[in-house]
């Protein structure tokens, strides 16, 4: 008797860790350990805010792969002091679905205006950046992914995230016109 609780409980324990799939911690703000806001201008001066704006984690098992975002709802920027930074909600832990407890992962933040499109693949299909805004971080490894072991282990902070630029329309259109008249001024000389 002792012999089956014993490989039950082996058993139960090999299929969790099978079964484990690779966890992250989606916030760009850790106090002490990440603070990587998001602007609305090129010059990375003004930080994004409101709930206009969100972000959207993706992932990949390489760099070059194809990225699948993460079955949880985009994120809402934050305003006041918070410009900059999304709100993940009370749980900031977004499974990677197919990527092992312990594996590494590729992972990218998209963030757009969710008022002008329901998602960051409509937004740059709308083929126009000045009048539906989105950006990108640079694609980042994670090296090992949390959520593995019994009890599962802490998501992995994304470290490797960098601040990144979503243009507001208003921005890219001041920028637009500015060009517009130093080509005009130019024309005429």
């Amino acid at each position: 008797m002792k012999k089956l609780l014993i490989t039950v409980a082996l058993a139960v324990v090999v299929c969790v860790q099978l079964n484990a799939q690779g966890t992250v911690d989606f916030r760009n703000r850790i106090t002490g350990t990440l603070d990587v806001p998001v602007f609305d201008n090129a010059a990375m001066t003004v930080r994004l805010l409101g709930p206009d704006y969100v972000a959207q984690l993706y992932f990949s098992a390489t760099q070059g792969g194809s990225y699948t975002a993460v079955g949880a709802a985009p994120a809402p920027f934050r305003t006041g002091a918070g410009a900059g930074y999304w709100s993940a909600g009370a749980d900031s832990t977004r499974i990677l679905t197919g990527i092992t407890a312990g594996a590494e992962a590729w992972i990218q933040v998209r963030a757009w205006n969710l008022t002008l499109d329901a998602t960051y693949e409509a937004a740059v299909a709308a083929g126009n950046i000045a009048t539906h805004p989105y950006g990108s971080s640079t694609p980042f490894r994670i090296p090992i992914t949390g959520g593995g072991g019994v009890p599962p282990g802490s998501p992995a902070f994304m470290t490797g995230l960098t601040s990144f630029a979503v243009p507001e329309p208003s921005t890219i259109a001041l920028g637009v016109l500015g060009l517009a008249g130093l080509l005009f001024i130019r024309r005429r000389k």
